[in-house]
């Protein structure tokens, strides 16, 4: 049975069923167990001297530890690796989130940030609507190649230990990849891992976006877009996503109380934007998803046929 085979299996299975409550108020998630671990090495080695290198021995361990779990869960069967990569897939769960903050929107502004802040780190008190809209899309960009498209990658190139390495990294990341002083050295290596990881899923994502919108004749600027972000990966999704929809993105927000003058992405579409345009990138979630669910089902039928 191919690893494709098994990929397309876990995709519609993490389409129909996203992250069930049942399941998840009665099991740990894990990405929650992930979290824990996560949790323990920062505990244990942020402190005193030689942070940056104990940070990579927290990531050295992280990613032995995966590879051995992934091959030892390899060998329970394809069931088993089709429900474990389904679970690690976000697609139903990244829409669901997108568009409660457009409902939420839709319903009152006040929601709209409630919403909103369940899914941004930057500061969501004082929002106008577009700068609501326009983080519900960028988050939506940003997590459609972090939360499906790379999680897709990895698995079909290395299989379920791939799969839970990138997992790994990506929620070390999430955690601890920050340059705070808490976290500037001891979190260095995560966070350029992940950047590495991500590299070739963000710039397929992006041209997935493009693919469907048809905006091949706007690449040089896409690029342009992408290079000045604050991020070397999210600027590739986020840049395409803003001209499939044609909105404005990016652009000064807050964290922490103080705002942060960082560059539009695709700057001269409109910016005052609502939930209409939030409904619209859960819609091209739903379309990326389709496109590279085709393509795979596509080499699947190729590969039985030869």
């Amino acid at each position: 049975m191919s690893t494709a085979f098994l990929l397309v299996c876990a995709m519609c299975l993490d389409a129909a069923l996203g992250e069930p409550d049942w399941l998840w108020s009665r099991v740990r998630h894990p990405a929650v167990a992930t979290g824990n671990i996560i949790g323990w090495l920062d505990k244990r080695l942020n402190h005193g001297a030689q942070q940056r290198l104990k940070g990579v021995a927290a990531v050295i361990l992280l990613v032995i530890g995966a590879l051995i779990l992934g091959r030892v869960l390899a060998f329970l069967g394809p069931v088993v690796e089709i429900i474990l990569c389904a679970i690690l897939l976000a697609q139903k769960s990244l829409v669901s989130h997108v568009r409660d903050v457009g409902e939420g929107l839709r319903n009152s502004l006040v929601e709209g940030r409630s919403k909103v802040a369940m899914i941004v780190s930057r500061d969501t008190r004082d929002m106008t609507e577009a700068q609501v809209a326009r983080s519900a899309i960028e988050s939506a960009a940003e997590n459609l190649s972090d939360g499906v498209i790379a999680p897709a990658f990895w698995f079909l190139l290395a299989g379920l230990p791939g799969l839970l390495i990138y997992k790994a990294v990506n929620t070390a990341d999430s955690m601890i990849g920050y340059r705070t002083e808490k976290y500037r050295y001891f979190g260095w290596a995560a966070a350029r891992l992940d950047d590495v990881l991500n590299l070739i899923p963000a710039r397929l994502t992006c041209v997935l976006i493009v693919a469907l919108s048809g905006q091949w004749a706007r690449w040089a600027d896409m690029v342009t877009d992408a290079r000045r972000h604050i991020s070397p990966n999210a600027g590739w999704p986020e840049a395409a996503m803003a001209r499939a929809l044609n909105v404005a993105l990016a652009g000064p927000r807050s964290y922490d109380g103080k705002v942060r003058d960082l560059a539009w992405v695709n700057g001269d579409a409109p910016r005052e934007i609502g939930a209409s345009e939030v409904f619209r990138a859960c819609n091209m979630l739903w379309t990326v998803w389709g496109l590279a669910l085709g393509l795979l089902s596509v080499s699947v039928g190729v590969s039985l046929i030869l």
